[in-house]
């Protein structure tokens, strides 16, 4: 099997990665890619928002797999135009790929589908925001409408704060906030059929013990020790089937990964946001862990084949993966400064490539996360110390990272 996979992050290395130990796929392939997607893929300067040019270098290529990894190529309806061409694509429609480009839209589904999640409202005026604001009360949480790279929500007890995010959005979505410890599921589907990946939980914010603007997202580990006994399966029945069933019941079949945000409340799991793609960074350890092959995996979502699968295995052990930020992230991070110290790599422990590019032979940073350090192992305390001793050795000016991803503290969440 041959592979086209679309991106450039260190979601796109994990994905690249993981397709590469699949015994079946013969040749993996990535647009754009990055300087370490590159040792795992050959990589080809087309752009990823170009629906026509990414069919032609799939049919040009003989792909028998296209794998579409960010949101905005998704929304832009990249996976439609593969599909065009009678390629097998993972990843859903622009239509379905809606669940993550309007917070509106996502939650028109959950309402009609009976999916549990926070009260909203949904503003365009500065008067409707304040209402709005008033209504639910701190801290208040105001998420921009559309597509914003993990960056577009605001929670804060500042009301000011959230007015001024409101104002600087065209539309947003104003909700009551959710309290609770936050789980990240992601349920591969084939149009009809789901099956639930590992749960995984990342951290948000820019700095130690959440403080901080929000990021894309500054680290992730799984499994989760501390989760209830049944989540997945209770997640699955409450959120995810309804919500593939009513995407289907309008016509909108959703083939692809359906991550699920979750908030584990009082009252039990409340959805804080879908997305139409894996997240980052959760993929990074979700992948480590899953011992199923990953193209005949993906193969199955796009051909509609899933429920003809067998049951998904995967590796003993845990995985801990730790972001490595460019100065200024996210504001307005550096870029260009070089790399040192990828090699060597603690035991257990691999770099993924996030914002990379290779400049007169040398790796240099191209955007605000750089790096995704994994670090594996039989518990989460020794997949976490090897992941920040490799994360100790790798140097660039001005990088920042969060110490405390993973901290054995875990067992005091809930």
């Amino acid at each position: 099997m041959r592979v086209l996979v679309v991106g450039s992050g260190a979601r796109e290395h994990a994905l690249c990665r993981g397709l590469k130990l699949d015994p079946s796929v013969s040749a993996v392939h990535c647009a754009p890619g990055n300087a370490g997607i590159a040792e795992v893929a050959t990589r080809h300067e087309v752009n990823p928002m170009d629906g026509a040019s990414v069919a032609a270098l799939a049919v040009r290529l003989g792909a028998d797999l296209v794998v579409i990894g960010p949101e905005a190529p998704l929304v832009a309806g990249v996976a439609d135009a593969v599909r065009a061409h009678g390629i097998p694509c993972f990843g859903p429609s622009a239509a379905a790929a809606k669940i993550e480009g309007s917070k509106s839209f996502a939650k028109d589904v959950m309402t009609e589908a009976g999916v549990p999640t926070g009260r909203s409202f949904t503003c365009v005026t500065p008067a409707e925001a304040a209402a709005a604001l008033d209504e639910f009360g701190p801290p208040y949480v105001v998420k921009d409408d559309g597509l914003a790279a993990g960056k577009g929500v605001v929670v804060t007890w500042d009301r000011d704060a959230a007015l001024a995010h409101a104002a600087a959005c065209e539309r947003v979505v104003v909700e009551e906030f959710l309290d609770g410890p936050e789980v990240s599921l992601f349920a591969l589907c084939d149009g009809e059929s789901a099956v639930a990946l590992q749960p995984a939980q990342d951290y948000k914010r820019a700095y130690d013990g959440d403080e901080g603007p929000n990021t894309g997202g500054m680290g992730a580990y799984t499994p989760l020790p501390w989760a209830p006994d049944g989540l997945t399966e209770r997640i699955m029945a409450e959120v995810v089937l309804p919500t593939v069933a009513e995407l289907g019941r309008r016509g909108i079949p959703y083939a692809g990964v359906l991550y699920a945000g979750l908030a584990l409340t009082a009252k039990g799991p409340r959805v804080i946001e879908f997305n139409a793609r894996f997240g980052d960074p959760e993929t990074q350890v979700v992948l480590d862990r899953l011992e199923t092959p990953l193209g005949q995996l993906l193969l199955a979502c796009a051909t509609g084949a899933l429920a003809g699968q067998k049951p998904l295995t995967y590796r003993e052990g845990a995985a801990v993966t730790v972001v490595v930020a460019a100065e200024n992230y996210p504001a307005d991070p550096v870029k260009g400064d070089v790399i040192a110290g990828l090699e060597p790599q603690a035991e257990g422990s691999y770099v993924l490539h996030a914002g990379t590019e290779t400049r007169d032979g040398e790796i240099v940073s191209n955007g605000g996360r750089v790096l995704s350090v994994v670090g594996t192992g039989a518990d989460l305390a020794e997949a976490r110390r090897r992941a920040y001793e490799t994360v100790g050795g790798i140097r660039l000016r001005g990088a920042f990272h969060r110490t405390d991803i993973a901290a054995p503290t875990w067992e005091d969440i809930v």
